[in-house]
């Protein structure tokens, strides 16, 4: 796998640039995320910040804040979205699906709990996140 990978919103016009490996990867099953998302389930790669550079139009990424744990950013011109920074985990969740060169190796479901989408695939279901990550730490069963 190369180091350095580029990935873009829906139309093009906002593009990134991720180095190195991931912090960590996985699913949230989470209600906001799914809202976000619009699907059951989000595929999530997690990046240092300074792993995440945005190559070309930053002038066109808006950014909402819902909570205070979510900077979700997303294409203006497109809509399509792009990542969410998580300023407690110090951490940007680039949207596994823009970077399709990076090969997804999910280790973990966050968020089992609230899941609509049941996947029985062996990896760990956390009730909510990891205790490194303020959560519980708690598994739960398939």
């Amino acid at each position: 796998m190369s180091d350095t990978h580029t990935g873009q919103c829906f139309c093009g016009a906002v593009e990134i640039e991720v180095t190195g490996e991931p912090a960590g990867m996985g699913y949230c099953h989470c209600e906001s995320c799914r809202h976000w998302s619009a699907g059951p389930v989000n595929a999530f790669t997690l990046w240092d910040p300074e792993k995440v550079k945005i190559l070309k139009g930053k002038e066109h990424l808006l950014q909402h804040n819902k909570t205070e744990n979510s900077d979700r950013k997303w294409c203006a011109k497109c809509g399509g979205h792009v990542m969410t920074g998580h300023p407690g985990l110090k951490l940007i969740d680039v949207y596994a699906a823009i970077i399709p060169s990076v090969e997804f190796k999910p280790g973990l479901h966050v968020n089992y709990a609230e899941t609509v989408l049941p996947m029985k695939d062996g990896l760990p279901k956390m009730k909510d996140f990891p205790s490194e990550f303020g959560g519980s730490g708690e598994v739960v069963p398939e």
